[in-house]
Protein backbone atom coordinates (compact mmCIF):
# COMPACT_ATOMS: atom_id res chain seq x y z
CA UNK A 1 0.00 0.00 0.00
CA UNK A 2 1.32 3.45 -0.91
CA UNK A 3 2.28 5.71 1.94
CA UNK A 4 0.14 8.79 2.53
CA UNK A 5 0.79 12.47 3.13
CA UNK A 6 -0.54 14.47 6.07
CA UNK A 7 -1.00 18.01 7.30
CA UNK A 8 -0.97 18.66 11.05
CA UNK A 9 -2.30 21.91 12.53
CA UNK A 10 -1.60 22.58 16.19
CA UNK A 11 1.54 20.46 16.50
CA UNK A 12 2.90 22.65 19.31
CA UNK A 13 -0.11 21.88 21.52
CA UNK A 14 -0.74 19.06 23.96
CA UNK A 15 -2.51 16.63 21.61
CA UNK A 16 -0.86 17.87 18.43
CA UNK A 17 2.66 17.29 19.72
CA UNK A 18 1.84 13.73 20.77
CA UNK A 19 0.15 13.10 17.44
CA UNK A 20 3.06 14.46 15.41
CA UNK A 21 5.51 12.04 17.02
CA UNK A 22 3.16 9.09 16.50
CA UNK A 23 2.78 9.98 12.82
CA UNK A 24 6.52 10.38 12.33
CA UNK A 25 7.24 6.99 13.88
CA UNK A 26 4.37 5.12 12.20
CA UNK A 27 5.91 4.50 8.75
CA UNK A 28 2.44 5.12 7.29
CA UNK A 29 3.30 8.51 5.80
CA UNK A 30 5.91 9.58 3.29
CA UNK A 31 5.54 13.28 4.02
CA UNK A 32 4.15 15.27 6.95
CA UNK A 33 3.63 19.02 6.94
CA UNK A 34 3.29 20.77 10.30
CA UNK A 35 1.39 24.03 10.12
CA UNK A 36 2.80 26.21 12.91
CA UNK A 37 3.29 29.81 13.99
CA UNK A 38 6.66 29.14 15.59
CA UNK A 39 9.42 26.55 15.00
CA UNK A 40 8.88 23.07 16.43
CA UNK A 41 12.53 22.22 16.96
CA UNK A 42 11.80 18.71 15.70
CA UNK A 43 14.02 17.19 13.04
CA UNK A 44 12.84 14.26 10.93
CA UNK A 45 13.44 13.36 7.27
CA UNK A 46 9.73 13.28 6.38
CA UNK A 47 8.75 16.40 8.35
CA UNK A 48 8.43 19.88 6.85
CA UNK A 49 7.66 22.78 9.16
CA UNK A 50 5.33 25.28 7.52
CA UNK A 51 5.60 28.49 9.52
CA UNK A 52 2.67 30.65 8.54
CA UNK A 53 0.16 33.32 9.39
CA UNK A 54 -3.19 31.57 9.89
CA UNK A 55 -4.91 34.67 8.56
CA UNK A 56 -3.16 34.16 5.20
CA UNK A 57 -3.20 30.43 4.57
CA UNK A 58 -3.35 30.96 0.84
CA UNK A 59 0.36 31.84 1.02
CA UNK A 60 1.15 28.20 1.92
CA UNK A 61 -1.65 26.46 0.05
CA UNK A 62 0.81 24.17 -1.78
CA UNK A 63 1.30 22.25 1.48
CA UNK A 64 -2.43 21.51 1.66
CA UNK A 65 -2.24 18.93 -1.13
CA UNK A 66 -2.36 15.94 1.26
CA UNK A 67 -4.43 12.85 1.99
CA UNK A 68 -5.14 13.35 5.71
CA UNK A 69 -5.57 16.54 7.73
CA UNK A 70 -5.20 16.46 11.52
CA UNK A 71 -6.34 19.56 13.41
CA UNK A 72 -5.59 20.04 17.11
CA UNK A 73 -5.84 23.82 17.23
CA UNK A 74 -7.25 25.39 20.36
CA UNK A 75 -6.60 27.94 23.06
CA UNK A 76 -7.96 29.27 26.34
CA UNK A 77 -9.63 32.55 27.15
CA UNK A 78 -6.63 33.37 29.35
CA UNK A 79 -4.22 33.08 26.44
CA UNK A 80 -6.55 34.51 23.80
CA UNK A 81 -7.46 37.51 26.03
CA UNK A 82 -10.85 37.97 24.34
CA UNK A 83 -13.71 35.76 23.19
CA UNK A 84 -13.24 37.11 19.68
CA UNK A 85 -9.64 35.92 19.54
CA UNK A 86 -10.58 32.56 21.01
CA UNK A 87 -13.33 32.10 18.43
CA UNK A 88 -10.88 32.93 15.66
CA UNK A 89 -8.40 30.27 16.82
CA UNK A 90 -10.87 27.56 17.85
CA UNK A 91 -13.39 27.94 15.03
CA UNK A 92 -12.35 30.19 12.15
CA UNK A 93 -8.83 28.82 11.68
CA UNK A 94 -9.89 25.14 11.64
CA UNK A 95 -12.70 25.92 9.18
CA UNK A 96 -10.31 27.79 6.88
CA UNK A 97 -7.87 24.88 7.00
CA UNK A 98 -10.64 22.36 6.30
CA UNK A 99 -11.99 24.30 3.32
CA UNK A 100 -8.59 24.88 1.72
CA UNK A 101 -7.44 21.28 2.23
CA UNK A 102 -10.68 19.95 0.76
CA UNK A 103 -10.25 22.18 -2.28
CA UNK A 104 -6.74 20.76 -2.69
CA UNK A 105 -8.03 17.18 -2.61
CA UNK A 106 -7.66 16.03 1.00
CA UNK A 107 -9.80 12.97 1.74
CA UNK A 108 -9.91 12.89 5.54
CA UNK A 109 -10.24 15.58 8.19
CA UNK A 110 -9.71 14.65 11.85
CA UNK A 111 -10.19 17.23 14.58
CA UNK A 112 -10.08 17.62 18.35
CA UNK A 113 -13.32 19.14 19.61
CA UNK A 114 -14.66 18.85 23.15
CA UNK A 115 -16.97 16.74 25.25
CA UNK A 116 -20.45 18.28 25.46
CA UNK A 117 -19.93 20.36 22.30
CA UNK A 118 -23.32 21.92 21.54
CA UNK A 119 -24.01 24.95 19.35
CA UNK A 120 -27.09 25.72 21.49
CA UNK A 121 -25.25 25.60 24.81
CA UNK A 122 -25.39 28.64 27.09
CA UNK A 123 -21.76 28.00 28.00
CA UNK A 124 -19.20 29.66 25.74
CA UNK A 125 -16.72 26.83 25.22
CA UNK A 126 -19.19 24.01 24.41
CA UNK A 127 -21.12 26.48 22.22
CA UNK A 128 -18.20 27.42 19.97
CA UNK A 129 -17.09 23.81 19.68
CA UNK A 130 -20.63 22.90 18.65
CA UNK A 131 -20.57 25.63 16.02
CA UNK A 132 -17.23 24.32 14.78
CA UNK A 133 -18.60 20.80 14.39
CA UNK A 134 -21.69 22.03 12.53
CA UNK A 135 -19.60 24.05 10.06
CA UNK A 136 -17.23 21.13 9.45
CA UNK A 137 -20.11 18.79 8.68
CA UNK A 138 -21.07 21.04 5.77
CA UNK A 139 -17.71 20.46 4.06
CA UNK A 140 -18.07 17.31 1.92
CA UNK A 141 -15.04 15.32 3.03
CA UNK A 142 -15.00 11.61 2.28
CA UNK A 143 -14.31 11.16 5.98
CA UNK A 144 -14.78 13.55 8.91
CA UNK A 145 -13.73 12.34 12.36
CA UNK A 146 -14.53 14.43 15.43
CA UNK A 147 -12.88 13.63 18.75
CA UNK A 148 -14.59 14.86 21.91
CA UNK A 149 -12.22 14.44 24.85
CA UNK A 150 -12.91 15.37 28.44
CA UNK A 151 -10.25 17.30 30.42
CA UNK A 152 -6.94 16.86 28.61
CA UNK A 153 -4.11 15.49 30.71
CA UNK A 154 -0.45 15.96 29.86
CA UNK A 155 2.67 18.03 30.43
CA UNK A 156 1.92 21.62 29.44
CA UNK A 157 4.50 24.34 29.00
CA UNK A 158 2.40 26.80 31.00
CA UNK A 159 1.14 26.38 34.57
CA UNK A 160 -2.61 26.18 35.16
CA UNK A 161 -3.42 25.84 38.88
CA UNK A 162 -7.05 24.71 38.74
CA UNK A 163 -6.39 22.40 35.83
CA UNK A 164 -3.40 20.83 37.60
CA UNK A 165 -5.57 20.14 40.63
CA UNK A 166 -8.22 18.58 38.40
CA UNK A 167 -5.63 16.39 36.66
CA UNK A 168 -4.33 15.06 39.99
CA UNK A 169 -7.86 14.21 41.08
CA UNK A 170 -8.64 12.47 37.79
CA UNK A 171 -5.42 10.45 37.84
CA UNK A 172 -6.13 9.41 41.40
CA UNK A 173 -9.60 8.22 40.45
CA UNK A 174 -8.09 6.36 37.52
CA UNK A 175 -5.85 4.36 39.83
CA UNK A 176 -8.89 3.44 41.92
CA UNK A 177 -11.58 2.85 39.30
CA UNK A 178 -9.61 2.23 36.10
CA UNK A 179 -9.06 4.17 32.87
CA UNK A 180 -12.55 3.67 31.47
CA UNK A 181 -14.07 5.57 34.40
CA UNK A 182 -11.24 8.10 34.47
CA UNK A 183 -11.62 8.93 30.77
CA UNK A 184 -15.07 10.45 31.38
CA UNK A 185 -13.50 13.11 33.61
CA UNK A 186 -10.03 13.43 32.09
CA UNK A 187 -8.06 11.78 29.31
CA UNK A 188 -4.38 11.64 28.46
CA UNK A 189 -3.46 13.73 25.42
CA UNK A 190 -1.53 10.76 24.05
CA UNK A 191 -4.69 8.64 24.17
CA UNK A 192 -6.48 11.19 21.99
CA UNK A 193 -3.54 11.28 19.59
CA UNK A 194 -3.43 7.49 19.32
CA UNK A 195 -7.14 7.37 18.54
CA UNK A 196 -6.75 10.00 15.82
CA UNK A 197 -3.88 8.08 14.24
CA UNK A 198 -5.68 4.71 14.28
CA UNK A 199 -8.88 6.24 12.92
CA UNK A 200 -7.01 7.80 10.00
CA UNK A 201 -5.67 4.39 9.00
CA UNK A 202 -9.19 2.93 8.91
CA UNK A 203 -10.31 5.49 6.29
CA UNK A 204 -13.97 5.18 7.20
CA UNK A 205 -16.33 7.14 4.99
CA UNK A 206 -18.86 9.54 6.45
CA UNK A 207 -18.98 11.50 9.71
CA UNK A 208 -17.83 9.84 12.92
CA UNK A 209 -17.79 11.22 16.47
CA UNK A 210 -15.56 9.66 19.14
CA UNK A 211 -16.16 9.92 22.86
CA UNK A 212 -13.53 9.66 25.58
CA UNK A 213 -14.49 6.02 26.07
CA UNK A 214 -14.03 5.32 22.35
CA UNK A 215 -10.57 6.89 22.53
CA UNK A 216 -9.62 4.86 25.57
CA UNK A 217 -10.61 1.69 23.70
CA UNK A 218 -8.35 2.78 20.83
CA UNK A 219 -5.45 3.17 23.24
CA UNK A 220 -5.96 -0.36 24.51
CA UNK A 221 -6.08 -1.65 20.94
CA UNK A 222 -2.88 0.23 20.09
CA UNK A 223 -1.11 -1.12 23.17
CA UNK A 224 -2.17 -4.71 22.50
CA UNK A 225 -1.11 -4.52 18.85
CA UNK A 226 2.31 -3.15 19.79
CA UNK A 227 2.73 -5.84 22.41
CA UNK A 228 1.81 -8.54 19.87
CA UNK A 229 4.27 -7.12 17.33
CA UNK A 230 7.07 -7.11 19.90
CA UNK A 231 6.33 -10.74 20.81
CA UNK A 232 6.35 -11.76 17.15
CA UNK A 233 9.69 -10.03 16.61
CA UNK A 234 11.28 -11.50 19.71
Amino acid sequence: MDKKTALVAGATGLVGNELLHILLESQKYEKIYALVRRPLEVNHPILTEVICNFERLEEVETYFEVDDVFCALGTTIKKAKTKENMYRIDVEYPISIAILAHEKGAKQFLIVSSMNANKDSRLWYPKIKGELEKKLKNIPYQSLSIFQPSLLIGDRSEFRLLENIGVRVVRGLGRIFGNQIKSRMGIEAKTVAISMFLTAQMEQKGIHVFSARDMENSRLQYRNENKANKNNNA
